[in-house]
Order: C-alpha cells, then structure tokens, then sequence
C-alpha cells in the first residue's frame, strides 16, 4: 500500500491513482490519521493534474461509503431526487417535490442549509412554525409512502469525507476543481439512495459556473457518475444571471413558492419548476418526458400540488394555516423602498451581490453559526430587461432590524446596471443534458 507522501507524488506527476490509492486517502483522512497539510498537498495536485472518468468515479464512491449509506428499498416506487448547485431565489425544491408527488413519483429529499448569498431550503421550510426537518427514518418512510414526499436535512453521517474535504477545500483555494466538484455533490447524493436525480446546474453571475460550458462539463460529469453507480440521470444547465423569480428570503420565498403552486407564481419560476419536475417524473417511469411534462403543467392548474404541499407541511408538523393566509407567515417585518437612481433600462444584475444583500439583512448567514431572521428578504419590483424612472421603486428590504438597512441597501444598488437599450434576456434553460438510461 503507498503511502500518502507516495499518493501526492504520483498526483503531482499526473499519473492516474489506482483505487487502493484513493480509498487510503479517504479513509486515512476522515479517520483524522493523514493531516491537513498532506490532505492540501494531494488536493493542490488535483487541482493542477485533475484526474479521468475511473479515478472521478472511485473517489465519489469513496467519498460515499465514509458515512450511512441510505436504504431507501422500504419506500414504493422509484425515488427521484434533485440537487441544484445554488442560486439566488432558488426555492424550487418547496415546489418540484409536491408536483411530483402529485404525479405518482416518490420524493425523499434531504437538503441542507444556506450559507453565505445561496439560501438553503431547509431554512425555508423550517420558516415554517412547526415544520420537522429532523425525522426518524421510520417516520420519513412513512411520509414519503403515504404523502409522496417528504424534505428532511442532511444526517451528520452523509459522506463526512465531503465534509472535511470540502472545508480544506475552502481554505486552500482548491474549490474550482471539477473532479472535486463533482465528487462533492454526488457522493452525498449516492448516500441519499435515490434511484433517479435530476440537476440543476446553475450558470451565470448569482452562481459558482460562470459559463454554459463549464457548466456543461460539470452536469457531464456528474451523469457520468451517476449512471456509473446505477443511477438514472438528466440535467438542466439554467440561468442565474437574473435572480429566479422576485422574492430573496426565507419565508418570502415560501410565499413565492405557494403562489406559484397556485398558478399565481413568476413566470420564469414557474416555467423553470415545470420542466425540472417533467424530468423527474419522466425518470420516474411515469410516461414521455412532453407527457410528464404537461403532467406537472396540470398539477399546478388543477392545485394538485398545491394540495399536496399542504399536506407534506402537515404530516411534517407544520402550520398549514401559514399556508393557506401566507400574511401569517411573513409577519410585519420592518420595510425600507429602494428607489432607481436614474431613468434607464436595467440592463444586467449581479445576482451574487442580490444574495449578498439578503444575507445582510439577516435572511443568511456569514457564518454556520449565525442565527436566521425568517422574515428578512428582498422582493424585487423589477429585474433585468425592466425600464424604469428616476425614483420608481426596484425593490423592498425587509428586516426586524432597522440598522441593516443602509448597508444592503448599498449592496443591492450595486447590483444594478443601467443602460439606454432593453437587453437581450437569456433563456431559461441554456441546456439540457440526459443520461443513457
């Protein structure tokens, strides 16, 4: 067996790492006997080398079998789950999962939480009085099989290789690495057990991909991963250069998602749900992608969905009335207008710095530890592609905190870009890529 000076070298050489070569490292280092330094030094290489589909493949493997892997053979069906890479208003799990439970699929969905400009949907459901993001396996089981859905976090134990890699990974400037990437995402999801994943990788200035090709590659790898452990596999590469509907928060980004089951939600939300949740429901066995596709056009015409979401709130523990009268949920936070400083088109936004504005209002967190205010958020009044005037109103803060209006104020303005011509909008959904199986 090589040592780890031995692993490093080979790296650094760009030679391939056999098997026995990676499972040392992974082993070795989520038991805490390698060290940091030596962990940075094969993660640097890594970056620098990169490494092919085997060695990507074993290393998500790995990375997965460090922690519980899931069983998940006790719910019925065919269980689909969807990740996305993070996105600034992106509250598309509170809406796919009950659409496409409502279509027959099985959704046994663990998320995490936000941290930085990117909200974390357990945040959002747990903005939710009541709401149980913890739930005995028995329990979720349950849900799952009688409801058709359930969203819980993440165990402790779900590839806690990824967990101490990733945060090395952090601080030694190695996150831009797509094997890494890659490994990353999909050793939780392997852990998860779901049969079937669709992602949602995002692209543009609100996210880590800046552009459709590198996102490309990333979703690429990904399915390669995935079918290489069994899995079926499609990903959509969707834009993130426009903030994904109106409302930045937590419980306003609930609201936004229960308008949008309702029929009442912002288009390119609404759009960008039914498509992701066709997919689902077509990996699910269900029909055509165009027929599951307008299956999930109907679930939300017909309330379906939305039914069903209330009734994932309540098996879950939470209040269903916050959801019937969303004005219960948001509360009375206090509100600060934001106003357009010229008369122009807006003619690009910088979605990272919307996100960063949120976070400053106490809708995130700076650090793991800091505590959320729920009902703080931005609902923007225009986006990219608007005209407007000279004092028109852009956008409303909100916050329980007065004194953090003046600096995300700033943060949103800079946002903005202005211009004399309408620009030209990009798609949706930039590209789409589908496994073999």
């Amino acid at each position: 067996m090589a040592t780890m000076t031995e692993i490093i070298g080979k790296k650094q050489r760009g030679e391939a790492l056999s098997q026995t070569d990676i499972a040392e490292f992974i082993n070795s280092y989520t038991k805490g006997e390698t060290p940091d330094y030596q962990a940075a030094a094969l993660l640097m290489a890594i970056y620098f080398k990169g490494m092919n589909h085997e060695e990507t493949v074993v290393l998500t493997e790995e990375m997965a079998h460090s922690g519980d892997m899931i069983d998940l053979s006790a719910i019925h069906g065919v269980k689909v789950d969807k990740h996305s890479t993070g996105g600034v208003g992106d509250k598309t799990t509170l809406i796919l999962a009950p659409i496409a439970a409502a279509c027959g699929a099985k959704v046994a969905k663990m998320s995490g939480r936000g941290l930085g400009h990117t909200g974390g949907t357990i945040d959002k459901l747990e903005s939710i009085p009541g709401f149980k993001t913890a739930l005995d396996k028995a329990e979720f089981f349950e849900i799952v099989n009688r409801v058709g859905a359930a969203v819980v976090g993440a165990t402790a134990n779900i590839a806690p290789a990824d967990k101490k890699i990733y945060a090395l990974r952090d601080l030694t400037c190695t996150v831009a690495s797509l094997p890494l990437i890659s490994a990353s995402i999909m050793s939780k999801k392997l852990a998860s057990g779901a049969d079937a994943i669709v992602l949602d990788v995002k692209c543009g200035s609100g996210a880590f991909m800046k552009t459709v090709d590198e996102a490309k590659a990333l979703a690429q790898m990904m399915i390669d991963i995935g079918e290489a452990h069994g899995r079926k596999m499609a990903a959509f590469i969707t834009d993130m250069d426009i903030p994904l509907g109106f409302a930045i928060g937590n419980a306003l980004e609930v609201k936004e998602a229960v308008e949008t089951l309702q029929g009442k939600g912002p288009a390119d939300l609404t759009e960008i749900c039914v498509q992701l949740a066709g997919s689902m429901i077509c990996l699910a066995g269900i029909g055509t992608l165009e027929e599951c596709t307008q299956k999930a056009r109907k679930a939300i015409s017909d309330g379906s969905g939305f039914r069903k979401f209330k009734e994932m709130i309540q098996a879950q523990g939470g209040d269903v009335s916050v959801i019937e009268d969303c004005s219960k949920l948001i509360g009375k936070p206090l509100e600060k207008i934001v106003r357009a400083p010229e008369s122009a088109y807006i003619s690009a936004m910088d979605t990272e710095r919307c996100g960063i504005a949120s976070m400053l209002l106490g809708a995130g967190r700076r650090k793991k530890e800091d505590a959320l205010d729920y009902h703080a958020g931005i609902i923007l009044e225009a986006k990219t592609g608007d005209k407007v005037r000279a004092g028109d109103v852009i956008a409303r803060l909100y916050s329980t905190k007065p004194e953090l209006f003046a600096e995300a104020e700033a943060e949103l303005l800079s946002a903005y870009s202005f211009g004399p011509k309408k620009p030209e909008l990009p798609p949706l959904v930039l590209a789409t890529l589908f496994g073999k199986c």
